[in-house]
């Protein structure tokens, strides 16, 4: 059997390799062993009961206000043992996090394979975003094997001169979850717990934004935004607010108290992804976000002025508008809101990210990896 230990610790990062650690878990061929930073540790902890995922190791290392370069001192040492102990045959990381870095430079390190889910995504602009785009590109210097969702990511890590035999265009794992919950909640196999009062007859924006890049003026233009938005008869605005206090402090000055916009706590994976199928239109930073609302039929706006993702944008699903320009979000969210032809060109895209069967492939690629 091939050990394979998942290293990971935010909530994106165990939305995308929970259905690839229950896909190794039911396959004979592999040992699986989790460990967990626990760099972001309730919205982490929220994904793993969704998924039945009882880590092995856990570091619980998530802290109030600590660097970038502490956190990454502390998941190194505390990796270090881990990877001595357990021996793993191979370590997957997925993404762009501290600790996607982190787990494949202490694996690397160690003398240890690499897998890189989720790879070769680039802006190619190391502030925009700080530091996920430094993070993959690092990460691809360390792995051995990379699992590209695209072929336009494959022909990123192409341009690197990352070998061809080397690269997988898989799929995302998101959408394998995705998927796999959206279906649940339409056949009613599970219920999402979701006890918001919404106004059906309103059109519901859903609003995610907390990324670094975004402090400071950024989110002073996004609220602007929002609050323009809710300011029509027809729009209903729900915004579940990151607890950084970067993001906290702006959205509940701007914010707080309009009566159509709902604050609230970050919710749950399934909730989430609930309240993404009721919504008309999503603004958001968030990648995964981008990736999964053309499987719910969902136009996004990306509140960023790149994104490594831009097969959304190619096919049409998501627009970029920056962050910056109050106005520009307005009118691109006006358009949608106002005009039905454009709203339905936008929201019938296929999705450009996934079929649902990333998982199973990445499964294959590891094994054939170890025994050719």
């Amino acid at each position: 059997m091939i050990h394979v230990l998942l290293v990971f610790g935010t909530r994106p990062e165990a939305i995308k390799l929970s259905p690839l650690i229950r896909q190794l878990q039911s396959d004979k061929r592999f040992r699986v062993s989790v460990c967990v930073t626990a760099q972001h540790r309730g919205l982490l902890d929220q994904v793993l009961e969704v998924f039945r995922i009882v880590p092995d190791y856990d570091f619980n290392l998530m802290t109030p206000g600590q660097s970038l370069a502490v956190l990454s001192g502390r998941i190194l040492e505390s990796l270090a043992p881990v990877l001595s102990a357990a021996k793993p045959d191979m370590v997957l990381v997925q993404g762009d996090t501290t600790s996607t870095l982190c787990g494949a430079l202490a694996a690397f390190q160690a003398r240890i394979p690499v897998g890189h889910v989720e790879a070769g995504l680039r802006t190619y602009d190391f502030d925009h975003p700080f530091p996920e785009e430094m993070n993959r590109v690092l990460t691809t210097r360390l792995a051995a094997l990379h699992f590209a969702a695209t072929e336009g990511a494959a022909e990123a890590l192409r341009r690197e001169r990352v070998a061809e035999n080397r690269i997988f265009v898989t799929g995302n794992t998101g959408i394998d979850a995705a998927l796999y919950v959206r279906d649940s909640l339409v056949e009613k196999r599970i219920s999402s717990g979701l006890s918001l009062a919404l106004d059906e007859s309103k059109k519901l924006i859903l609003v995610t934004a907390h990324r670094r890049e975004s402090f400071g003026v950024g989110f002073e233009e996004i609220c602007s935004a929002i609050g323009e938005l809710a300011g029509r008869s027809d729009v209903e605005i729900v915004y579940p607010v990151h607890p950084n206090p970067n993001v906290q402090d702006p959205v509940n000055r701007l914010l707080r108290g309009h009566p159509s916009i709902h604050l609230i706590s970050p919710l749950g994976y399934v909730e989430f992804l609930d309240l993404l199928r009721r919504a008309y239109l999503i603004l958001t930073d968030s990648g995964g976000i981008q990736e999964e609302a053309p499987s719910f039929g969902k136009p996004v706006l990306v509140l960023r002025d790149r994104t490594e993702r831009p097969e959304g944008v190619a096919a049409g699903t998501a627009e970029l508008t920056g962050n910056s320009d109050r106005g520009r979000i307005v009118a691109a969210a006006e358009r949608l809101l106002d005009d039905p032809r454009e709203y339905a060109r936008r929201s019938a895209v296929h999705n450009p990210y996934g079929d649902g069967r990333s998982s199973a492939r990445i499964s294959d690629a590891i094994y054939s990896f170890f025994k050719q």
